[in-house]
């Protein structure tokens, strides 16, 4: 369904560190900045793209807004949370750990704020 999302930061290298960590524990190959000064990451067709915000206004995580990260197993999903924290990010809400929403999936989530304020959450789904 999407081609692309791109986040805001304020520090391109402080986010290189953290999303070559976290995405690496997914399987994802390290970032690439371009000529313009984006970090770029290109996986399974689709990109995410880190960047200083073009207004030139400081970045901030979207208020509601969260970005989540497909994980292969909750193994996975715990690596990406650690390397998370780790590497300058918060663990927010609830610990790693299976939900078990009304419709009867069973999911194994963990939830990040990258050290620029973005919500991501790491994203299994078991059943």
């Amino acid at each position: 369904m999407f081609s692309h999302v791109t986040l805001g930061t304020d520090d391109v290298p402080a986010a290189k560190r953290f999303y070559d960590a976290t995405l690496g524990a997914l399987g994802v190959p390290a970032g690439e900045i371009d000529v313009q000064g984006r970090l770029v990451y290109m996986h399974g067709g689709g990109r995410l793209v880190i960047r200083t915000p073009l207004d030139g206004a400081s970045a901030h995580g979207a208020n509601g807004g969260t970005l989540g990260l497909l994980a292969a197993s909750p193994a996975e999903v715990e690596a990406w949370h650690a390397a998370g924290v780790a590497n300058g990010g918060t663990s927010i809400e609830n610990p790693p750990g299976e939900r078990r929403p009304p419709d009867g999936r069973v999911l194994y989530l963990a939830y990040l704020r990258d050290p620029a304020g973005n919500k991501l959450c790491g994203f299994h789904r078991i059943v």
